[in-house]
């Protein structure tokens, strides 16, 4: 039996708990009702005969009477009046000996009165249920006094309990009646509730629903994406482990609105707007997620909304890293290009006879190409982010922009996450060479225009230099600065607020995530990154707080290798060194 209950659905279940409950209340009801119901018409039944033996007693016919050889001739037709009159049973006059003077069933009369007598020839009223020549009954007893108060007779008025139980009867009747349309209501209410509860359920039992929860519930904590449900008002009502790492969500997150849990603005306007997006990218104050938004409906009614958050900080910066390599490698063919078109150069002019012309034409291009990799590496030796400023050099020479490394830059090995190092310095210096060009794109129509305004074709056609970015890159007294100045168009001082918003950019499409990305990775090395104006253009200025420096490990480094020059000077090129002057390819 107990299988088979295991198997019913729970609203099956929680139909025949409410049918039994129902049926046991209805019952209880029932029974309750009879015996209050006894209760009552028994004390209604001792009231009335009290007070209609009174009242007979205090007429003064029953004590005119008593003076008559025979009282019965009198007092027999007047009880039997108003015993009908008053729906009792019995009315007995009696002496006070107990000789009855009147009885409904006259062969009685003349007999002893069945019953207590003592309190009331004592002077006092009292009611009892006794059994007399008529049945078990309620009766009342009260003396009969005259005008000096000595008690002359007795009276007693009853109700059989016979006609009690019947009135008991018919009440219950009537009860039963309003029991069973209670029950039938019961039912009926029931039978809905089931109903609508095994919609909800499914027709799933207990056993299922608790499976069903343990497993969405390790299911929810398992993995590793961020999910939400946010309701059709906006509040969140549930959050998994995922979600709660990745926007650090308060503990009492859940049942609060999404604009109250300090989101960034975009986040929380995806979350609130009950409507489906895909793949879309939002900064939080540490990373980069892709939230995925999916309305749930049931019918036409919308339920809420589902979100999907996936981390991508380590994806982007894995991506600015290889957008770094892919520069330096792009570098390399360029200068692979380069390379080819002197050296078709210098065998042209051996071919020619002018050898001495050969020479100096190769030596001359081996040491500019060789100076700024003898700055780089004599200068920054962390090797990542030499690496990247050489490919950045060569991106920012094909574009038409000077590339300055700063002469009082110096960088050894630091103890930084190289991903974000190159997120940081690589979005910077994007945007300044961006800026860069704009900016000299702007001074060459305004050359041209003034030029043309003068009348000077000389004017007209001279254009303005090349734009300039400036890379200063120092560690000293524990912290690591980064600064890029570029020759560009400068900032709106009512725009340095926004710059580091994801959307801003130099361009003014909405589609920036560079400088976002770059205070993004700032922040998360636990330092500051601002935007002011230059001389001309912008200046950015990154401060990383370096951690300490590990145990001396015992291994020198050759000092040559900190001189300038000392990379030209291994590879055989003549007048390898620079000069401390800027470097630009």
């Amino acid at each position: 039996m107990t299988a088979r209950l295991g198997r019913w659905s729970l609203a099956r279940q929680v139909l025949v708990l409410q049918i039994l409950v129902v049926g046991v209340t209805v019952a209880g009801a029932t029974l309750l009702g009879f015996l209050r119901t006894r209760e009552l018409l028994g004390d209604e039944a001792a009231r009335t005969t009290r007070a209609v033996a009174i009242s007979v007693a205090d007429a003064p016919t029953v004590l005119d009477a008593l003076d008559d050889p025979d009282p019965s001739a009198v007092l027999q037709p007047y009880a039997e009046r108003v015993r009908t009159e008053a729906g009792l049973d019995f009315i007995t006059i009696m002496s006070r000996e107990g000789r009855r003077y009147t009885h409904p069933n006259p062969g009685q009369i003349g007999g002893r009165f069945l019953g207590s007598t003592a309190p009331a020839l004592a002077g006092r009223t009292f009611t009892e249920t006794y059994t007399g020549t008529l049945g078990p009954s309620v009766r009342a007893v009260t003396p009969v006094r005259d005008a000096t108060g000595r008690v002359r007779a007795l009276v007693s008025a009853g109700i059989t309990v016979a006609k009690i139980s019947a009135e008991v009867r018919g009440q219950i009747g009537s009860a039963v009646l309003t029991g069973l349309i209670g029950l039938a209501a019961g039912i009926a209410g029931a039978y809905l509730v089931g109903a609508r509860l095994r919609r909800q359920t499914h027709g799933l039992g207990p056993a299922e629903l608790s499976r069903m929860y343990e497993y969405h519930n390790a299911i929810l904590h398992a993995v590793r994406e961020g999910l939400l449900l946010v309701d059709r008002d906006g509040r969140l009502t549930l959050a998994n482990d995922g979600a709660r790492e990745l926007l650090g969500l308060p503990g009492d997150a859940e049942g609060r609105h999404v604009g109250d849990l300090g989101l960034s603005p975009s986040l929380a306007a995806m979350l609130g707007s009950g409507e489906s997006r895909s793949d879309e990218i939002h900064l939080t104050g540490e990373r980069v997620l892709v939230a995925s938004a999916a309305v749930v409906r049931s019918g036409a009614r919308s339920l809420g909304t589902v979100v999907t958050l996936r981390d991508h900080t380590e994806l982007q910066a894995l991506t600015g890293q290889l957008d770094a390599e892919r520069g330096f490698a792009e570098s390399l063919r360029s200068a692979a290009h380069e390379a080819a078109n002197r050296l078709h150069t210098v065998v042209a002019l051996v071919e020619l006879g002018r050898a001495d012309q050969a020479v100096e034409f190769a030596t001359a291009e081996l040491r500019m190409a060789q100076r700024l990799t003898d700055r780089v590496v004599g200068a920054i030796r962390e090797p990542v982010l030499a690496a990247l400023l050489l490919g950045k050099s060569a991106a920012a020479a094909e574009r038409g922009v000077d590339l300055v490394i700063s002469p009082g830059s110096e960088l050894d090995d630091i103890a930084l996450d190289a991903r974000d190092l190159v997120t940081i310095v690589g979005n910077l210096i994007d945007n300044a060479i961006d800026a860069a060009v704009q900016g000299a794109v702007q001074d060459t129509v305004q050359d041209t225009v003034q030029g043309t305004v003068e009348g000077t074709v000389e004017g007209a056609v001279q254009g303005a230099p090349p734009g300039r970015v400036r890379v200063h890159l120092r560690a000293e007294d524990g912290t690591f600065l980064i600064r890029v100045a570029d020759s560009g168009p400068g900032l709106d001082p009512g725009v340095v607020r926004d710059v580091f918003r994801r959307g801003w950019s130099t361009k003014g499409d909405g589609r920036g995530l560079g400088l976002a990305m770059a205070g993004q990775a700032a922040r998360r090395l636990g330092g500051s990154i601002e935007a002011g104006a230059g001389d001309r253009g912008a200046v950015f200025t990154v401060r990383l707080p370096l951690p300490p420096r590990p145990a001396h490990t015992g291994v020198e480094r050759d000092p040559r290798e900190a001189r300038p020059g000392y990379g030209a000077e291994r590879a055989g090129a003549p007048g390898g060194g620079c000069s401390p002057e800027e470097v630009r390819p």
